[in-house]
């Protein structure tokens, strides 16, 4: 690996054979600019040349699986740990593929570039991330035929047990009988029960770090139907909880001394004749009452029933995951989750590892004098104002009603997709914001 403000300094150091192929070729070390370096015999290649930013980029590394020839590739510069680790991550995250639908076997068997891992890197964190990423994008790619409601919690449940934890589900009618009214409500109308996951992990005395994940397996939009281009992605709408799940793994695979709470309502937004309407009011575990603007901003009615319920246990840290608003990609676009968060300390923790991580977010504003667009004549807060303005501004002060005895909350509205692929993001689902929270927490309570 090479910056462009080492290229010269490098080839001064090079043979003059090899010091002419570079110039010749017109390598400038542009980050991930690659060219084979001519060696071991005639026609053969002694390296590769990799251009890199002067400070560690993930996605310098993320084509050279699939792109370089196959072998297996040692970096020849020493890397400090921090440079290392990126190689590694960004190499590993550009070999995902998701193949479970292609051919008769599934896999395709492809030849792959493989990276012999730094000296000064740590392989446990890099196949925790690595690993960890690969299942969000599973979990998002999935069809919705094959990730509804209950697959989603067989994911969940297969997970805990791979480290020893526990994972309950209340599905169903049983879900009214627990009080999670507004769970049930939204996932009546499918064929396919609604149900709340609820998988734990820890020494119960440890501080508690409580996850909750929007998980609307399939959204059609209720009826307020959604036209067909809008229909098309809405198997990623489970993308909040998909990225929990890869959060909860690369802490239960770091042994973090943390009590781990996973919460995931998990429903299908149908259309039948039991479905909810514009204009009901819905009742909430939490005692509020929810008038129904809109059928189509299902996700914060069933994440207001799993809120209250991580509330009560008042954990030392709430992070809660949605593919909830259009509106917050109209303001940042696809790639820049939103981060909302009355702490002003937990956003500049958060927003520092999500800069060193590579996995960028940006904190966005609970503005009070806005809750107004969500009044409601006849209940206590609406799903849906009349308004156009600030869609994911209500989207986040709606939830800030079910979370009022929790210090420490941080809410995020992503996108959890690829609409094009680049270095070490194939298009398709994504893991966003994920190794940022990791840091936090690690750092938190590591």
């Amino acid at each position: 690996p090479v910056s462009r403000d080492r290229l010269a300094g490098w080839l001064d150091g090079e043979g003059a054979a090899h010091a002419a192929w570079v110039r010749s070729a017109g390598f400038d070390a542009a980050p991930g600019k690659r060219l084979p370096l001519p060696g071991g015999g005639a026609g053969g290649v002694g390296g590769v040349l990799l251009g890199v930013p002067e400070a560690p980029d993930l996605w310098a590394y993320g084509d050279c699986a699939r792109a370089l020839p196959p072998a297996t590739y040692r970096i020849a510069s020493e890397l400090e740990p921090r440079a290392a680790n990126a190689a590694a991550i960004g190499w590993g995250l550009g070999d995902y593929r998701f193949d479970r639908y292609r051919g008769a076997g599934g896999a395709r068997d492809e030849a792959v570039a493989i990276l012999a891992l730094p000296k000064a890197g740590d392989w446990d964190e890099v196949e925790r991330i690595v690993e960890s990423v690969a299942l969000v994008r599973d979990l998002v790619n999935t069809p919705a035929e094959h990730m509804g409601p209950a697959e989603l919690a067989a994911a969940a449940r297969e997970l805990a047990d791979a480290y020893g934890g526990a994972c309950a589900t209340i599905a169903g009618e049983a879900l009214l009988e627990r009080d999670l009214p507004a769970i049930h409500a939204v996932g009546r109308a499918s064929a396919r029960p609604p149900c709340l996951i609820d998988l734990t992990w820890g020494d119960s005395g440890a501080p508690k770090v409580t996850l909750v994940g929007k998980g609307v397996c399939f959204d059609s939009g209720g009826l307020d139907l959604k036209n067909a281009a809008g229909m098309r992605l809405m198997k990623k709408d489970m993308g909040g909880a998909a990225n929990l799940l890869g959060l909860a793994r690369l802490i239960m695979d770091a042994a973090l001394p943390v009590r781990l709470r996973v919460l995931i309502p998990a429903v299908e937004n149908a259309v039948a004749g039991n479905a909810i309407r514009p204009g009901d009011v819905l009742a909430t575990r939490k005692g509020l009452t929810i008038e129904i603007g809109n059928t189509d901003a299902e996700g914060r009615v069933v994440l207001a029933d799993a809120l209250a319920v991580a509330d009560e246990e008042r954990p030392d840290l709430l992070i809660d995951c949605a593919t909830l608003t259009g509106a917050a990609r109209v303001a940042l676009g696809p790639d820049l989750p939103a981060m909302y968060t009355p702490s002003d300390e937990l956003a500049a923790r958060l927003a520092h590892h999500a800069a060193a991580a590579s996995d960028p977010l940006w904190r966005m504003p609970l503005w009070q004098p806005y809750r107004e667009l969500i009044d409601s004549d006849i209940a206590d807060i609406a799903n849906a104002g009349d308004s156009p303005f600030a869609g994911s501004v209500t989207a986040a002060l709606f939830l800030k009603d079910f979370v009022t005895a929790t210090a420490n909350w941080v809410h995020l509205d992503l996108y959890a997709w690829n609409r094009k692929t680049r270095p070490g993001r194939p298009a398709g689902g994504e893991a966003q914001a994920i190794r940022a929270l990791y840091g936090l927490v690690k750092e938190r309570h590591g």
